[in-house]
C-alpha cells in the first residue's frame, strides 16, 4: 500500500500506541488529544496538533479511538463521504449506557443475566436487602470508566455489595448518576470479538481472557486491565451466539472499527455482561503482535468497505502492562512524587514493547501522563508456556523506577481452556 495520511482524535490519548505504529509502517499521522491533562502522551512519538477538524480534509483516514459521543462525530463525517475508523450515537450507547447493551442483546436474541438500573444508593441497598444474592455493581456513563469502582459481590447474603453501596453514596453519589446491580453469575470470563468493515464482519475473530485486578492471583481492585491473552480464531460459538446476530443492525448502523463482547460462560450457557464499541487497551496493541497484516493497511481497506484478508499468527499472544504509582487510584501528588518523569531503561534492544502513557525526550522514554499506565510489554508463541517465558524474559529487561505488573497473565488459560472445550464453545457451530 502506497503510504496514508490518518487523522486520529482522541479523548485521551488511548490510542497513541497505534498511531505510531502506523507511522513505523511509513504512513502520516496527525494527533489531537482533547483532554489537556493528556497533551504530553505521545509526544515525540507522534506529531500532535491542536485543532483536529481544519485536517480533516488533508486526511486519508479518520481514526476515533473512544465513544463518550465520538460515535456522533464519526457518523457526521462519514455521512459527508470521508473514510472513517468509528462508532454511531447507537454503537457508542451500547457501551455507554450498560442497560441499553443488554436490551439490545435481548432484542436479537441473545439470553441475558438480571439486571436493575439504580439512580439512588438508598434504593440499591433497600434493594439487595430485600433480595439477597451475590451481585457485581457497575457505574454507567462516563463513571464507568473509573474502573475500580465495579466490584464483584461475594457473600451469598450481599452484604459485601451493601458495605461497598454505602461507601459510594458517602464518596460517590455526585460522579455516578447511574448504576447497574447484575446477577453475579460464575463460570469462566471469555471475550469474543472482530473488525467490522461498515456491511461484514472480517474474519478471524480474536478470543481474549482479560486479568482486571490489580495482584497475582486476582486478588486487590479492579483495574482497566492489568494483562489480556489472546488467540485469532475462526467464528466460534460463543461469537455466532452474540455478536454475529447483531451484524445487520452493525451494517445498518455502517460501524468501522473493532467491536468486542465479554461474557461469563458455563455449562448452561454465554452471557454477555458489556460491549466494548472501540479498540480495546491495550488489547489493540497486543492484536497486533498476532497480525502479519500492517494494522495501518488493514483499517484504510475496512474504512473503505473492503474485505483485506486479515493474516495472523498461529498460537498465543499475552500482553502484560506495566504500571506505576498511584495506578489504578487518582492520586496527583503521588504521580508527581513518584513516577512523572521517570526514565524506561531497556537492558537491550527487543521487540513486543508499545507505549501508553508515554513521550520521547531526547532519545530517552520519559512518562508521562495522570495515572501511571507506562508500557505493554507482548510476547508470541505456539503454546501459552512458550508465549509467557517470552514476555516475562521481555519484562526482566525493563526497568522503571517503582514499577509493578502481574506475574501470572496467562495462568488462567489452563483450566478455562479445558472448561470451555468441555462445554463446547471454542468450536465453530
Amino acid at each position: 500500500m502506497e503510504p496514508k495520511k490518518f487523522l486520529f482524535v482522541s479523548l485521551d490519548a488511548l490510542s497513541v500506541d497505534l498511531a505510531w505504529q502506523i507511522i513505523k509502517e511509513g504512513n502520516q499521522v496527525k494527533y489531537y488529544v482533547q483532554n489537556k491533562e493528556e497533551s504530553e502522551v505521545g509526544d515525540g512519538f507522534v506529531p500532535k496538533i491542536s485543532d483536529w477538524e481544519k485536517e480533516t480534509e488533508w486526511a486519508d483516514i479518520i481514526v476515533f479511538d473512544d465513544v463518550l459521543g465520538q460515535g456522533t462525530k464519526a457518523k457526521k463525517l462519514r455521512n459527508k463521504g470521508k473514510f472513517v475508523i468509528g462508532g454511531t450515537p447507537y454503537t457508542d450507547s451500547l457501551e455507554d449506557d450498560r442497560a441499553f447493551g443488554q436490551e439490545e442483546l435481548k432484542r436479537f436474541g441473545v439470553p441475558i443475566i438480571p439486571y436493575k438500573d439504580f439512580t439512588s444508593f438508598d434504593e440499591a441497598i433497600e434493594f439487595v436487602k430485600q433480595n439477597p444474592g451475590k451481585y457485581v455493581i457497575k457505574p454507567s456513563g462516563q463513571s464507568q470508566n473509573i474502573k475500580g469502582l465495579l466490584f464483584v459481590g461475594e457473600e451469598e447474603d450481599g452484604k459485601d455489595v451493601i458495605q461497598v453501596l454505602g461507601d459510594y453514596k458517602k464518596s460517590w453519589s455526585k460522579k455516578i448518576p447511574v448504576f447497574q446491580l447484575q446477577k453475579a453469575i460464575s463460570g469462566v470470563e471469555v471475550a469474543v470479538g472482530a473488525f467490522f468493515n461498515g456491511n461484514e464482519f472480517i474474519y478471524p475473530i480474536n478470543v481474549n481472557f482479560e486479568h482486571k485486578k490489580l495482584f497475582p492471583g486476582n486478588l486487590g481492585p479492579s483495574t482497566g486491565e492489568m494483562g489480556c491473552t489472546m488467540f485469532w480464531s475462526v467464528p466460534n460459538k460463543i461469537f455466532n451466539n452474540t455478536l454475529k446476530k447483531m451484524e445487520q443492525k452493525l451494517a445498518e448502523e455502517k460501524y468501522v472499527g473493532y467491536i468486542d463482547i465479554n461474557c461469563i460462560v458455563n455449562s448452561y450457557g454465554i452471557y454477555p455482561l458489556e460491549f466494548t464499541t472501540r479498540f480495546g487497551y491495550p488489547t489493540i496493541s497486543i492484536q497486533q503482535e498476532g497480525m502479519n497484516t500492517p494494522i495501518g493497511e488493514f483499517l484504510y481497506e475496512i474504512a473503505h468497505g473492503n474485505l483485506p484478508k486479515l493474516k495472523f499468527k498461529s498460537g498465543f499472544q499475552i500482553g502484560v502492562r506495566i504500571v506505576v504509582p498511584p495506578f489504578p487510584f487518582n492520586d496527583k501528588e503521588t504521580f508527581e512524587v513518584k513516577s512523572k518523569d521517570s526514565l524506561v531503561y531497556f537492558k537491550k534492544p527487543m521487540d513486543g514493547v508499545h507505549i501508553e502513557d508515554m513521550k520521547l525526550v531526547n532519545g530517552e522514554w520519559v512518562i508521562t501522563g495522570t495515572v501511571g499506565v507506562a508500557l505493554i510489554v507482548c510476547g508470541t508463541g505456539q503454546t501459552m508456556r512458550q508465549t509467557q517465558s517470552q514476555v516475562y524474559s521481555r519484562i526482566r529487561n525493563i526497568i522503571i523506577p517503582h514499577m509493578y505488573y502481574r506475574t501470572d497473565i496467562g495462568d488462567r488459560w489452563f483450566e478455562d481452556s479445558d472448561k470451555l472445550n468441555t462445554w463446547g464453545y471454542l468450536r465453530e457451530s
